[in-house]
């Protein structure tokens, strides 16, 4: 599954190996300055829509890959219809990243104490 891990002055969504064949991409890195919400949701595949552009997916129950919208571009990491988080970026490639967890809270909690002005 997917991680978003912390290095340095950036977020990083990890992918697996087999992720990135079915995304058709690496992991990802911004920096935290560019995050500009992070919002844990109970229905992550809600938050993907437009047109795939490259990927894997089947509606309703996996996304993986990236999609875009009148809203900018959207990466989503999202396999079984979990419960997950949305980072919502500005100045980057992605106006999103949409990643399931299994424990969104401690995930959101972990991005947001990373962010600039906030206490780790």
């Amino acid at each position: 599954m997917a991680d978003i891990r912390i290095d340095g002055d950036d977020l990083v969504l990890v992918l697996g190996r087999l992720e990135k064949v079915e995304g058709v991409h690496g992991d990802i890195r911004v920096p935290l300055t560019s995050v500009r919400e992070v919002e844990v949701v109970d229905h992550p595949l809600e938050f993907i829509h437009g047109l795939k552009l490259a990927g894997a997916g089947i509606p309703g129950v996996t996304a993986m890959g990236t999609w875009v919208s009148s809203d900018g571009r959207t990466f989503a990491a999202e396999h079984h219809a979990s419960r997950g988080i949305v980072v919502h970026l500005e100045g980057q490639t992605y106006a999103q990243l949409v990643v399931g967890s299994a424990d969104p809270e401690a995930l959101a909690a972990r991005v947001q104490a990373a962010l600039p002005g906030r206490a780790t």
